[in-house]
């Protein structure tokens, strides 16, 4: 059996916690993946200890073993300190596209009437995050400078995904950047969106400016979509869609590197949500996100056992729910482990059950 090895990223407060859950759904003797866990230190306080180069050892480990699983750390506010390391690692792996998608989850009330899935697929690089910046002046006469920048590279990454993303899920690619308010900057983009709709005829194509596409998701509800966005569009839009189906916590992230015919290479799965330390210790933070992360690595194994895990984990974690094993942020009173729990048990009956009509 082909061997493959993880690298994990660990993190801060109830991120911490919660990756030490996911990591018990990638047990290899569950799941009957021959997986290896290459373990790297990301809290900030080794992270400060080794001035980030620990930040960096992960990302060439992950760029050669080409998968990579994290969990959400702190980015301190005190300027001149390490920073975020998601710059760090997004730029190691050469990074172009970070990947979220809001879907219903059983038994929770969406806004809005929405139930088909969305997905974000937003720049990993570039644009307004960093951007250089700088000040002149003093009072009120003092101006703030920031020049930003992204790239065709990029650009082209995005929308040729954004199309195979609409391809594999039969969903509509919608909206994308304010190209007329910046045909120079934001229009590349759009250009890389027009060009790509060429080579998938079979795509539903609806160009959308930014501020049109949030007013529009309000209205929507029966048809799945994909939009392509600026870095800092689709941080913000991802927030927002994932929200709109009723909890941060109910969606995996998705960062992705390509090769020259734009075929992943290196993968790295996380939640979307950050450190919640209001939850730390407490055992009561769901896991559901960092659960599903786990479940979408495994999808880019490609083998047929990584495949069956991958399935087994998602329908326990939504089987779980929909049967009323709920986190207090989903209206239940399972706590993270019982949740945990839950899930395990019934991946453990599909696995052993498939096994037999194999």
């Amino acid at each position: 059996m082909e061997k493959f090895t993880v690298v994990v990223m660990e993190g801060d407060q109830t991120g911490q916690e919660l990756l030490e859950e996911g990591l018990r759904v990638l047990d290899p003797a569950l799941i009957g993946v021959n997986l290896e866990l290459a373990r790297f230190d990301l809290s900030l306080e080794n992270r400060r200890a080794t001035k980030n180069q620990v930040v960096h050892d992960a990302a060439a480990a992950m760029k050669e073993s080409g998968f990579g699983y994290k969990a959400a750390t702190i980015t301190p506010e005190i300027p001149g300190d390490v920073g975020s390391p998601n710059a760090i690692l997004r730029k190691g792996i050469d990074g172009t596209v970070i990947v979220r998608t809001g879907r219903r989850i059983p038994g929770i009330t969406p806004v809005a009437g929405v139930y088909a899935p969305i997905s974000v697929v937003r720049m990993a690089v570039d644009d307004a995050y960093g951007a250089k910046e700088w000040r002149e002046g003093e009072g009120v006469d003092e101006i703030a400078y920031r020049t930003e920048k992204i790239s065709r590279k990029i650009c082209r990454g995005v929308a040729q995904y954004t199309f195979e993303q609409a391809r594999k899920t039969n969903a509509k690619v919608f909206g994308g950047p304010k190209f007329t308010v910046s045909p120079v900057y934001e229009g590349m983009l759009k250009e890389e969106m027009d060009l790509a709709s060429k080579s998938y005829a079979d795509v539903k194509y609806e160009p959308q400016l930014i501020d049109a596409t949030y007013a529009l998701l309000m209205n929507t509800s029966g048809e799945p979509l994909v939009i392509p966005a600026l870095n800092r569009d689709g941080d913000c839009l991802s927030d927002l869609v994932l929200q709109m189906f009723g909890s941060i916590a109910g969606s995996e992230s998705i960062l992705l590197a390509f090769d020259e015919q734009q075929n992943p290479k290196t993968v790295m799965a996380e939640a979307p949500h950050g450190t919640a330390p209001g939850l730390f210790g407490k055992n009561v933070a769901n896991p559901m996100a960092m659960i599903l992360a786990a479940a979408s690595l495994l999808t880019f194994f490609n083998t047929k056992e990584a495949d069956l895990a991958s399935r087994a984990i998602y329908e326990s974690t939504l089987e779980a729910v929909v049967e009323g094993v709920r986190t207090a942020d989903l209206g239940g009173t399972a706590s993270t482990t019982e949740f945990t729990d839950e899930v395990i048990r019934r991946m453990k009956t599909k696995l052993e059950v498939w096994k037999t009509l194999a």
